[in-house]
């Protein structure tokens, strides 16, 4: 899980949300949630608010339209951040929209949403915060942990560590030295093609968290003595040239 930019709605998809909304609120509290569901299924809404709301959701969404939950499977679903049948009123808010794969959306978050004693959000999201302030990747095994309570009900809630995810993380990470190996080649010879090719590579594979954490642990205090991969690479992670092309939001 890696930090999403928000991009801004195009007005006429907003405003219609936003008359959405003021047709939910208008319906009695007990009745609001059976109608904001039967409004999301609706053809018309489908048309005008579901396809241009995933296309700008797809334009935010790391690679090439990546889960922004496991960043592996293709996000194939709107997700409700917090969930209709908890807080029917944000159907239709801009604010509570994620594009996520069906496996996190239908079979692993689905209607969760945990909270603290104080009634704040357990679970991350993505375009507020920054993921990597909550949740540690260790690189060499693919598997996160929590540094924070947020961590652990993220991670379990979107079942972070399942075996295929780790195994996938850990095969990108492969993929990312392989290209980083290629891009200092590269630049040796000033082949900027192939420095372009090799960073693209990076950018356009699943997984975008494994690139991200290694950016962000080359240049984390200590990192001379707890940096877990080969001792060439901290160096060219370090590169502002390399950091410039590879480093998201």
């Amino acid at each position: 899980m890696i930090r999403i930019a928000r991009h801004r709605l195009p007005d006429a998809v907003g405003g219609r949300m936003t008359a959405l909304s003021d047709e939910i609120l208008a319906v009695e509290p007990a009745q609001r949630v059976a109608r904001a569901r039967e409004m999301w299924k609706a053809t018309t809404v489908r048309n005008t608010v579901r396809q241009p709301l995933r296309e700008v959701l797809a334009e935010m969404s790391p690679g090439r339209e990546h889960c922004m939950y496991c960043g592996d499977n293709h996000g194939t679903d709107v997700d409700h951040f917090e969930p209709v049948s908890r807080n029917p009123l944000r159907t239709f808010d801009w604010l509570n929209h994620l594009l996520a794969c069906s496996t996190c959306n239908s079979h692993g978050k689905r209607d969760a949403f945990p909270l603290d004693d104080a009634g704040r959000p357990l679970l991350i999201d993505p375009t507020t915060e920054d993921p990597f302030e909550h949740l540690f990747l260790s690189l060499t095994v693919g598997i996160y942990s929590p540094l924070t309570p947020k961590d652990g009900a993220t991670i379990e809630v979107c079942g972070l560590n399942r075996p295929l995810l780790a195994r996938g993380r850990m095969q990108a990470l492969r993929v990312v030295i392989l290209c980083l190996e290629r891009w200092r080649s590269a630049h040796t010879t000033g082949d900027r093609p192939s420095m372009d090719e090799a960073v693209l590579t990076v950018r356009e594979q699943p997984f975008a968290d494994v690139c991200q954490a290694m950016l962000r642990q080359a240049v984390a205090p200590g990192a001379a003595n707890a940096f877990s991969l080969p001792a060439p690479l901290l160096p060219l992670l370090r590169s502002p040239e390399l950091r410039a092309a590879l480093l998201l939001a």
